[in-house]
Formats: C-alpha cells, sequence, structure tokens
C-alpha cells in the first residue's frame, strides 16, 4: 500500500519492484495506492500506472483510492488499511526513500506470533536538521509513550490485516505513526524489527519539515499523549 502525494516521479518504479518482490512468496497480492489530493498531473501518472500493469498483466491488481482533497499523512494511511483485503498489509512512502525490494527482510522475519514487522533506518540519508529533528522526535515518542522499538516513526511496515479488527486508528497526521505502533504494543501483540535502507529523497518534497507543520505535529502528539497515556482512550 502506498499513501501518494505528488510522488509522479518515483510511483511506477517503486509500485514495479514491490510486485516483483512480491510474486517470488505468493500470487494473491493487490496494489493499493492512495491518492491523497494530488495535482492533476499526478493524479494522470497513477491512471497510465493502473493502464500498463492491466496491460502486462491482462487483468489490473492496482486499486486507487482517490481523496479529492488533501486528508493527511494519516488520513491516507486509514484509507489505504480500510481498502487492503489481503491477509499482511505492507506499506511505505512513494518518495523512494525505501527499497521495496527489502519487503523480502519483512516477510521473512514475520513469524506466527508476530503481528507486525517493523523497519528501522540502517542509516539515515537526510540532510543533518532533519536527522536531528528526527532523533529528538524519536527519543520523545519513546519516552513519552513508553515504546521499546527503535525507529517509531519508520514507514516500512507489515503488518497483519487482522489487527485492525482491534487496533482502530483516528490520526489525520503524521502522528498516526505513533498511534499505531502505541495500540498494537497496548493489544499486547508481538512487535518484530528488522535494519532497512534509507536513500535520498529523489522526488517530491518533503511534508513535514516546516514550521506550521512542526508546531501542529507537537501539539498533535501532545494530544495523543493525554488521550492513550493520561485517559487510557485506546478504542476511540
Amino acid at each position: 500500500m502506498f499513501p501518494f502525494l505528488n510522488d509522479w516521479g518515483t510511483v511506477g518504479s517503486l509500485v514495479a519492484l514491490a510486485v516483483e518482490t512480491v510474486k517470488k512468496y505468493t500470487d494473491d497480492w493487490e496494489v493499493v495506492i492512495v491518492n491523497d489530493g494530488s495535482k492533476p498531473k499526478d493524479r494522470e501518472a497513477l491512471g497510465m500506472i493502473s493502464k500498463e500493469f492491466r496491460i502486462m498483466n491482462n487483468e489490473s491488481r492496482i486499486k486507487i483510492i482517490d481523496h479529492e482533497k488533501n486528508r493527511g499523512y494519516g488520513g491516507a494511511l486509514r484509507s489505504g488499511f480500510a481498502a487492503a483485503k489481503k491477509d499482511l498489509v505492507f506499506y511505505t512512502d512513494c518518495d523512494a526513500q525505501y527499497d521495496p525490494r527489502e519487503i523480502s527482510l519483512l516477510i521473512e522475519k514475520l513469524r506466527p506470533d508476530v503481528a507486525m514487522v517493523n523497519g528501522y533506518k540502517i542509516k539515515r540519508n537526510d540532510p543533518v536538521y532533519r536527522i536531528w529533528a528526527g532523533r529528538i522526535y524519536h527519543h520523545l515518542v519513546r519516552m513519552a509513550f513508553d515504546l521499546s522499538i527503535r525507529d517509531t516513526d519508520c514507514d516500512f511496515r507489515l503488518i497483519r490485516r487482522e489487527v485492525f479488527k482491534k487496533v482502530k486508528l483516528f490520526e489525520n497526521t503524521g502522528t498516526i505513526c505513533t498511534e499505531l505502533v502505541t495500540k498494537i504494543d497496548h493489544e499486547g501483540y508481538k512487535i518484530a524489527e528488522v535494519p532497512v535502507h534509507h536513500f535520498w529523497r529523489t522526488s517530491g518534497k518533503s511534508q513535514f519539515f516546516n514550521f506550521r507543520r512542526l508546531y501542529n505535529t507537537g501539539t498533535n502528539l501532545l494530544r495523543l499523549w493525554w488521550k492513550l497515556r493520561v485517559k487510557k482512550e485506546y478504542y476511540n
């Protein structure tokens, strides 16, 4: 599953690599792309990708979910999770900072007692200010939400779909990652971890690093902490 926002330059190759990798393990697969209010020309790129896959495979297994208006990263993930129909749900971003071929690493780490395999960056390839901001954010989240995983903000995950029968998500921003991991941990599900590579962004633009978004992320994170850790409201 891929949340998509104006990432026309990389989405095609990412989908192709993901499909190529998944085919090694199963014939029962699908691709869900959530277009979260992208520009018309970027939405057209998704239509071309779907058409090409239909021609090549004599069928279409690519499902495109369209948000007319941008709902935020969390809103895109929630739509994607709701639309996913297979037993396992993998997701990553369309900015090509992760290699879809490393889905194999997640699959190989999956055991019957594991509900989610969470990637963690071997080395973060970003500008220095993003690296330091990411470290501060990660350590604050780990302490505030009492989480033990190495990388709460690594958007390279494989999740059993049955998890979402208990774990209900409500966040519409990037704090959904913290909400997801915290609620899975709260339900007693086992989380496995695996190191993955992280690459320089080659297309698109970060939606996180500007003052307004940083301020909104901070306030949303505080609200989430109050709701989950203080009021213990995990289900509404």
